[in-house]
């Protein structure tokens, strides 16, 4: 019997989970450890944030579902990885032994890195639920004494669609307030044009997100870091093409929202091998580390290299999608070790994404993720806003249900090219 051990429970630990226990037979032991004893559905912290949603719609305890599929949890923040030892220290003096662990932690917040960034400073954030509560308390404040939005996403950030989503959906209530003509809204991103995303754009990104912030007089700053934040200033260097200076802004605002950089939790830094600088973890084209083979790494906890250097620097998102694919091919590869067998299976990392902007959205679909793609599809429209609620509902009933991919799931995808592991060539 083997021990697997999989450190997080959000969306990259909890489907992990469901795909282990229909893989492996029940002979083997699957273990969560997270440090919060209840999952959230973070595509929905934006509305959290701008008092759409109740934080306890979107939130589920993790012991249920998990329970209910013969998986075992244990609520405890990891002091340190120790992957020569095959070992977890945990920060209640506890520890984990594993024969196999799979690292879902998600990333840590690296507001630390520029001055006066984060909930803790003068920005707010939809990253995390407790973010988006108190992100929900400040725009209740602000919309009683409105003034000028700082929104976006700082240098090294990786995740710009919320950011997007966000920018619009303050834009959408500021308008249902009648307000939106009191509130003057800049969009500041580290990258090299609207639309980018990480990605080097998908479809028509570019043009169709400009059109968007221009029909909604939301003006924007791209190739720009982010030096300081202030009470009441957001100060902004942008750059050239070369990555030179460009000219220094001091950016008012009464409310923003700026997405940090992210780097891998403090349990992992340093681990020499295990980790790259910025202390995500390094992997095969099996989500296997090169260094210790009986640890696997999913989720935003993995090192994926862009694509192309941009002046400012940005990372690469890893999508709901592209996260639930990386499970399936860790489970498959576990399965095939334990039968004495080489790992096989690959993730397709397919990028499939529902962005809310408020009473439209925008849906995009990149196969694979990174240029050049089979598919790079974009559409606008009313149907995608409701096809992000709709699939907020299912999402938190799959993960209640503990189903990884739902037959009816399956075909619908595949009808549309989109499929979890590569083809064997």
């Amino acid at each position: 019997m083997a021990t697997i051990v999989i450190l997080g429970a959000g969306l990259g630990g909890m489907p992990m989970a469901f795909e282990l226990r229909e893989t492996l037979s029940k002979d083997h032991r699957i273990v969560v450890v997270s440090d919060k004893d209840y999952f959230h559905f973070v595509p929905s912290n934006p509305w959290v944030a701008i008092g759409w949603r109740e934080p306890e719609a979107i939130k589920i305890p993790l012991q249920s579902p998990l329970s209910g599929k013969g998986v075992e949890l244990v609520v405890g923040a990891a002091q340190k990885v120790d992957p020569a030892a095959s070992r977890i220290e945990l920060k209640n003096g506890d520890s984990i032994s594993y024969d196999h662990l799979i690292i879902a932690t998600g990333p840590r917040l690296a507001f630390d890195e520029i001055p006066g960034l984060g909930p803790e400073g003068y920005t707010q954030s939809i990253c995390h639920i407790d973010h988006a509560i108190k992100a929900n308390q400040k725009w209740r404040e602000f919309v009683e004494d409105p003034g000028p939005i700082v929104v976006g996403a700082v240098q090294g950030a990786s995740c710009f669609g919320p950011a997007y989503e966000f920018a619009f959906i303050m834009d959408r209530d500021l308008r249902k307030r009648r307000i939106r003509d009191k509130v003057p809204m800049t969009f500041v991103t580290s990258e090299p044009y609207i639309g980018h995303l990480g990605l080097g754009g998908v479809g028509d990104s570019k043009g169709m997100l400009e059109s968007q912030l221009r029909q909604r007089h939301i003006d924007w700053v791209c190739n720009a870091k982010v030096e300081s934040v202030d009470d009441k200033l957001v100060t902004v260097m942008e750059v050239d093409e070369k990555g030179e200076n460009k000219q220094r802004r001091e950016l008012p605002f009464k409310y923003s929202m700026m997405l940090p950089a992210f780097t891998g939790i403090d349990a992992l830094k340093g681990v020499e091998g295990l980790v790259n600088p910025r202390g995500f973890v390094v992997i095969d084209k099996h989500q296997r580390n090169p260094t210790y083979p009986n640890v696997w790494g999913i989720g935003v906890a993995v090192a994926i290299a862009p694509k192309e250097k941009t002046p400012v620097p940005t990372g690469v998102p890893k999508t709901g999608y592209m996260i639930e694919s990386m499970a399936t091919a860790v489970a498959k590869n576990i399965q095939a070790t334990l039968n004495g067998a080489p790992p096989k299976a690959e993730a397709t990392w397919n990028a499939v994404c529902l962005a809310d902007m408020g009473d439209t959205g925008i849906a995009f679909v990149a196969i694979p993720q990174l240029p050049p793609r089979n598919v790079n599809w974009m559409r606008e429209g009313k149907w995608v806003h409701v096809a992000k609620v709709a699939f907020e509902k299912y999402f938190l009933l799959k993960l209640r249900k503990g189903s990884t991919e739902p037959l009816f799931e399956r075909y619908i995808l595949k009808a549309f090219g989109i499929e979890r592991l590569k083809v064997p060539s």
